[in-house]
């Protein structure tokens, strides 16, 4: 069995694996929100709801970024999905005991968060020692597609399950997902370590070096600049997406799983167009491009009185959103260092979730005061407010980003760069 071939039967049992996985969590996205607005009826605790899963990644998305560089990513993986099945399979536990309240569902959703900042970590810095930076954009776009497709048929399943089963119990196929992701990691027989970097001395002083390494460059430094303002401005947008459906569209349980079906769909369509619209643009065009598209196809879902109208509009947005944050992410795989990855993926997260405990109080607390009946209104002042952002940031470093890629910069960088990504690759390859 060559090394080659070794690398590749991981990639697709961690595919596999976390295909099977998305189609758990999308259960969990479409009951979660669900149980929250039925047991309060507000938006602001769906906007509390959000904050809370955010929260985790502001509070500790650092220092497990760090952690991620310094142990075996395998076994993280592992540890995190067993942990995460008793994490979301005691929402059922609780509620068969007559004892589920908001307060649990909270806290439920801070604990999953923070043990899903070190598996994207280790899953952000897997990516670059398995593909070449060629094909960054095709690989990920069709892990994504595979993602979605699972997140696609989760919620129509979800939606048509609770006529025979009670809305909590949905959240057990979750949990035995996760269970399934373990047991692909188990079978992938390699050691994800970090490969290429000097020995630690602390976490503190691992932490400033990938914040000095993000700020330094250009690319990266506007990145985590726009990311934040985004987020802050998009966040209501899922989180009040039941609300939506609910007063705007009087949508049924069903209709509410179409809803988040659409967007899934819409993922899985743009994801599978990532890599042949890379190979004709640039990647600040198809991300700049994709960004101000999602702006203007929220302003069109804040006018359209019909549900299956939004239904479309909703999902094409979803998939423009997509294409966005998967050039984005290829940008930085492209750019990082093997031996930073974890640790830049870590400040991409702490500060693109930095604003969003906060953009989802203020949206809650906006639509409270102006009315839950105008919520799709408030769907098109956010995607007026994108197309700006988006047409500012599109004259930033971002807008050029291929000039920053080592390629084009110094040639012992690029040297330095293709030699630890082989290391990486080699010890993916060992047993």
């Amino acid at each position: 069995m060559t090394d080659r071939y070794r690398v590749e039967r991981a990639f697709w049992l961690f595919c596999t694996g976390e295909t099977i996985s998305s189609f758990g969590s999308s259960f969990t996205l479409f009951a979660l929100p669900l149980l929250v607005f039925r047991l309060t009826g507000s938006a602001l605790n769906l906007g509390l709801s959000m904050a809370a899963e955010t929260l985790p990644y502001l509070l500790f998305g650092l220092l497990i970024g760090a952690w991620v560089d310094r142990v075996n990513r395998k076994r993280l993986m592992i540890v995190v999905d067993l942990l995460q099945a008793l994490t979301i399979a005691s929402i059922p536990a609780v509620y068969a005991l007559g004892s589920l309240s908001v307060w649990w569902l909270y806290a439920v959703g801070f604990v999953s968060a923070t043990l899903k900042i070190g598996f994207e970590a280790s899953q952000f810095a897997l990516m670059p020692a398995l593909v070449s930076k060629e094909e960054l954009v095709t690989a990920n776009g069709r892990l994504q597609a595979s993602f979605s497709t699972a997140q696609l048929i989760g919620p129509l399943l979800a939606g048509a399950l609770l006529f025979v089963l009670p809305l909590p119990a949905l959240l057990l196929v979750d949990a035995a997902t996760f269970l399934v992701s373990a047991s692909a990691l188990v079978l992938m027989r390699v050691q994800m370590l970090a490969a290429g970097a000097p020995v630690p001395h602390s976490v503190r002083q691992d932490v400033g070096e990938g914040l000095r390494y993000v700020w330094r460059h250009p690319v990266l430094r506007t990145i985590s600049l726009m990311t934040p303002l985004m987020n802050f401005l998009t966040v209501s947008t899922t989180a009040q997406l039941v609300l939506l459906a609910t007063v705007a569209y009087h949508a049924q349980n069903a209709q509410i799983g179409f809803l988040y079906a659409a967007g899934s769909l819409g993922i899985v369509c743009f994801s599978l167009l990532a890599g042949p619209l890379r190979k004709r643009w640039s990647f600040s065009q198809v991300g700049m491009v994709a960004l101000l598209l999602f702006g203007l196809l929220l302003l069109v879902l804040g006018f359209i009185p019909w549900y299956w109208g939004a239904v479309a509009v909703w999902g094409s947005s979803q998939g423009v959103e997509q294409l966005f944050n998967l050039s984005a992410m290829s940008i930085r795989q492209a750019i990082v260092p093997a031996h930073l990855l974890g640790r830049a993926q870590s400040v991409a997260l702490v500060l693109g979730y930095s604003s969003i405990p906060l953009g989802a109080l203020v949206g809650g607390f906006v639509l409270q005061q102006v009315g839950v009946s105008h919520v799709a209104l408030v769907y098109g002042a956010i995607g007026v407010l994108i197309v700006l952002g988006a047409l500012l940031f599109s004259c930033t470093a971002l807008g050029h980003a291929e000039r920053y890629l080592p390629q084009a910069g110094n040639p012992q960088e690029v040297k330095a760069r293709q030699a630890a990504q082989e290391d990486e690759a080699l010890v993916l390859s060992r047993r």
